[in-house]
């Protein structure tokens, strides 16, 4: 058996990670275009569509256990003290109160590089101060409310923009702001001086919050010294590993199981305190716990994105730019990293003259956490707009522009080099189909004589590639049907129909004569569904381990047929010689007790290229010039992702996206109260996501050419992409049409108005 152990760079949320995996065989060459393949590439519906809409399917969110406690969390209102004294008396008289924990009395559990999960001293609105479990949610509810906590306020701050003042108060030794990323390439200051137009202006984007269906949360039970958590998770393996930090039993003790997982946009990617509580719980109980957060709670602890302040300088020499500096603030609240805005500007296009500074600052609010391509979002919001903004200046069209500047690259990461002539042809089909002829430079009437018609475009660069270690098994049973087993985890995205698919393609089945099992601890590991990895991660190994169950299915097949294995096949489910055709379930119905078990490890990328995928959102919108709102009418979102193994729910993806983009430009913003820290609209009422009635026409379309050099299978990863360049593009149309650009995201009705009313 030929086992290698290698070594991998990949590319998660705009950051590079270094892996060591142990691959298994050889790889195989990739399918081509021309490969004939009958079920890969073509529109399936969901494998659990059913189970999903006729609620079979079970969430975490779903999952009661007889005996079950259920905890509450006290949760700080202040957004920065001292935690003094903690008395839970009168919570513990309360009838079906079985226990506090509370930082006086809790067990010492890492979390995330802190020594325990309740703190001295709570950083925000919201942080954990004690946990409390009772017999009955109801009961949990009443009794949190009369623990008593003697808290020493201290001084905070809870703006990105007071926090970044020098007279700002200061929460961490180094002060409030830190560099997080810089980037150069060229000589701005010589190519500033040089250039005939210059562009300054400043952007800021407002934070955002995740609001998956499924909040954060997760049941415990201990059988012995087994733990076994059902958590709403991307990553089980993730969270098994925060478990054995934190409580340091053995991982062959802890079993995580995520069947369902209603959501998480990048904020589930590993234990949360909810999980350690229910364990500890769960352990000094003897009882199943569940510790499931509030929306309120959602909004307050479980992570957003950044609000962020940048500024841009873009210059252009004759018809081209010549140069870009891009600066950048992010608030990360409490959090531990920060997402870099400046992404983008350091690699999507071909300028010459390029420096970039990202910045860090702390401030007394919840922590960040990733969310669906952090940093790209709200980089390119202010990236693709100022674009714009240097050819309106110049006077040509910022679609010309941009065909001007998309050339080969230099990845200002890994050094390597990618072609941007994919996003060229995202740009052909783009502008063809949302109408680009029909754009003037002063926008267009609209529906009626109030409003205005516009058109935007933006583009998008990510990665996508995925990396080992991934591994999966595909186990053939005797009737001729299928099993694959991997750690992975399918997020709402179709995992489970896009892996059925490789496995019936490289076997010969029919799609309905393979199982997917997912989300357990106790299976092969997979990487977290995060960064637009999973499908360009575990598929390529998933159909190694499909063309190992063939290869050992046609050998055994050979011996019962008396024909080499060479000399035969497998096709919708039997296997074929020359004139004969056997059924899968009748072969191994011959060998009794014969098990047949693929496995297949995913290989390294490439060393010598950068794994792009590409795309480009153009829109059309109106803008009532009398009331402020913006109406989208037509969005077209074109992208490159190598092969499109399932156009249907790729489709789908993408259509979230662009929802999910629709909020973050228009609606989505969270409100802070500066003299208390508090969230004033941590809920879906106060915090507007879109909703049916605000989805416009969308169409999408994709490049659906395979890459080949990417892996086995040909596809990059498609998560991210569909948010990053919507809300440039709808900035964009509504500049066009209203002939004043609104800088600050979301594009209120009361920011158009105030943008009209400074227009000359």
């Amino acid at each position: 058996m030929n086992i290698k152990v290698v070594r991998t760079k990949a590319e998660i949320e705009g950051r590079i990670i270094e892996a060591t995996a142990l691959v298994e065989g050889r790889d195989l060459a990739p399918w081509g275009t021309d490969s004939g393949l009958a079920i890969v590439g073509k529109g399936h519906p969901r494998v659990d569509g059913i189970a999903r809409v006729t609620g079979r399917a079970q969430y975490t969110q779903d999952l009661y256990l007889p005996g079950m406690l259920h905890v509450r969390v006290l949760r700080s209102p202040y957004p920065r003290a001292r935690v003094r004294r903690v008395d839970a008396s009168r919570a513990l008289a309360l009838p079906g109160v079985r226990g506090v924990l509370h930082r006086f009395n809790a067990p010492k559990a890492a979390f995330r590089g802190e020594e325990t999960i309740f703190r001295d001293e709570v950083r925000f609105v919201g942080d954990e101060v004690a946990a409390l479990a009772a017999d009955t949610e109801e009961t949990a509810a009443d009794a949190v409310r009369l623990i008593d906590v003697d808290y020493e306020l201290l001084p905070f701050v809870a703006d990105l923009e007071e926090a970044m003042r020098d007279d700002a108060t200061r929460l961490t030794e180094k002060g409030n702001v830190t560099e997080s990323g810089t980037y150069e390439r060229g000589d701005t200051k010589r190519a500033f001086a040089e250039a005939s137009v210059v562009v300054e202006a400043t952007y800021r984007t407002s934070t955002q919050l995740h609001n998956s269906l499924e909040t954060h949360g997760a049941v415990a039970r201990w059988d012995g010294d087994l733990l076994t958590v059902w958590e709403s998770t991307q990553h089980v393996f993730g969270v098994r590993a925060g478990l054995q930090a934190a409580l340091k039993i053995p991982y062959s003790d802890i079993r995580v199981l995520c069947d369902y997982m209603g959501g998480g946009f990048g904020s589930k990617g590993g234990a949360g305190k909810y999980t350690i509580v229910a364990s500890i719980f769960a352990r000094q109980l003897g009882k199943p716990v569940r510790c499931f957060l509030t929306r309120d709670e959602e909004n307050l602890a479980a992570g957003n994105r950044s609000a962020t302040y940048q500024t841009v300088k873009i210059a252009a020499k004759g018809k081209r730019i010549h140069a870009i500096e891009h600066l950048s603030w992010s608030n990360s609240g409490q959090g531990r990293w920060v997402a870099d805005p400046t992404g983008p500007t350091n690699g999507l296009y071909d300028i010459p003259h390029v420096r970039t500074r990202s910045y860090k600052v702390v401030t007394s609010l919840g922590a960040l956490s990733a969310f669906r391509a952090p940093g790209y979002v709200e980089g390119t919001f202010a990236l693709d707009q100022a674009i714009d903004e240097l050819a309106d200046r110049i006077g040509e069209d910022p679609l010309a522009l941009r065909r001007r500047h998309a050339a080969l690259q230099t990845d200002p990461v890994t050094g390597m080099r990618y072609s941007l002539k994919r996003l060229l042809a995202c740009y052909d089909i783009g502008a063809k189909e949302i109408g680009w002829q029909h754009r003037k430079p002063e926008g267009t009437r609209g529906s009626a004589p109030h409003r205005r018609r516009g058109y935007g475009m933006a583009s998008q660069l990510w990665g996508g590639s995925g990396f080992p270690p991934a591994y999966a098994t595909v186990h053939l049973n005797p009737d001729g049907t299928a099993v694959l087993r991997c750690g992975t985890q399918d997020i709402g995205t179709g995992t489970r129909t896009v892996l059925a698919q490789l496995v019936a393609e490289e076997l010969g089945l029919a799609l309905g004569d393979v199982r997917v099992e997912l989300g357990d601890t106790s299976s092969q590991y997979a990487p977290i569904s995060a960064g637009s990895l999973t499908v360009s991660s575990v598929g390529p190994a998933v159909r190694l381990a499909a063309k190992d169950a063939r290869m050992q299915l046609l050998d055994a097949a050979s011996g019962l047929l008396e024909v080499g294995a060479t000399e035969l096949r497998v096709e919708r489910g039997a296997i074929v010689s020359t004139g004969r055709r056997t059924q899968i379930g009748e072969v191994l119905g011959q060998i009794e007790n014969y098990t047949v078990i693929g496995k297949g490890s995913r290989f390294p990328n490439p060393e010598d290229i950068s794994l792009k995928t590409f795309g480009a959102h153009f829109a059309q919108v109106e803008v009532d010039v009398r009331t402020g709102e913006v109406f989208v009418e037509h969005i077209v979102a074109v992208h490159d992702i190598g092969r499109v193994i399932n156009p249907l729910t790729a489709a789908s993806q993408v259509e979230g996206g662009v929802i999910q983009g629709l909020g973050f430009v228009l609606s989505e913003e969270r409100v802070v109260d500066r003299p208390t820290g508090r969230v004033l609209n941590g809920n879906l009422e106060g915090y507007k996501v879109p909703t049916i009635r605000d989805v416009p026409k969308i169409t999408v379309r994709f490049i659906d050419d395979p890459d080949t050099k990417a892996n086995n299978i040909g596809a990059k990863g498609l998560g991210e992409p569909p948010i990053i360049p919507l809300p440039a593009a709808i900035a964009n149309a509504v500049a066009n049409a209203i002939g004043v650009r609104v800088r600050t995201a979301p594009i209120t009705r009361q920011r158009v108005l105030e943008a009209l009313e400074l227009r000359p």
